[in-house]
């Protein structure tokens, strides 16, 4: 089947939360400040993220995520805490493949909800996403190996470490070699 064909919800929820596919325009702002209110947990990890993007800036990724929501490139989530609608961060699957039928998930967090467990309710929906309904045989998480946040999280959700690759990419600030943990579940 063609990946176009394929229904993917646009929203999701959980217990606490709302995870939304970017709309057509006008979430640059909100997504901006929490870019700004964590911009110094986020550049230690992500490249994207060594200074802060402008309003303008965040909207045309936000845009650019929703063009590939409906390409079926991938799949970006909005998070947004279901009892008082703050954004808490995004969380993606990307790197699909649909000849193996899988994918990769990452994410990040506003800094401010660190630490509730929001982004592990995220991505345990997202694996359940990426299972039940498209279908996939495999899914990674990738992170830095001293990124211990990021990579608690997959070790909450029983996926299976594979391994550790050395000197495998540049430090989001190009300053020095790093090692990538590879995560996985499979069906």
């Amino acid at each position: 089947m063609n990946p176009i064909l394929i229904d993917v919800p646009l929203q999701i929820e959980t217990d606490r939360l709302i995870l939304r596919a970017p709309q057509e325009a006008g979430e640059g702002n909100v997504v901006h400040q929490a870019i700004k209110d964590s911009i110094n947990e986020l550049k230690q990890w992500l490249v994207i993220f060594q200074e802060i993007p402008t309003v303008e800036e965040t909207e045309i990724l936000l845009r650019n995520a929703y063009i590939d929501f409906l390409k079926r490139e991938s799949f970006r989530y909005l998070i947004f805490h279901k009892g008082t609608n703050e954004f808490i961060g995004t969380v993606s699957l990307h790197r699909i493949n649909w000849k193996i039928s899988k994918g990769e998930i990452g994410y990040w967090v506003n800094s401010q909800f660190s630490g509730n467990g929001y982004m592990t309710e995220a991505v345990r929906e997202l694996t359940n996403l990426g299972f039940q309904q498209l279908k996939f045989r495999r899914i990674e998480i990738r992170c830095e190996s001293t990124n211990y946040k990021s990579r608690s999280i997959p070790v909450k959700l029983g996926f299976e470490l594979e391994g550790t690759l050395r000197n495998d990419d540049l430090s989001s600030d190009g300053s020095k070699l790093t090692d990538t943990c590879i995560y996985s579940k499979i069906k």
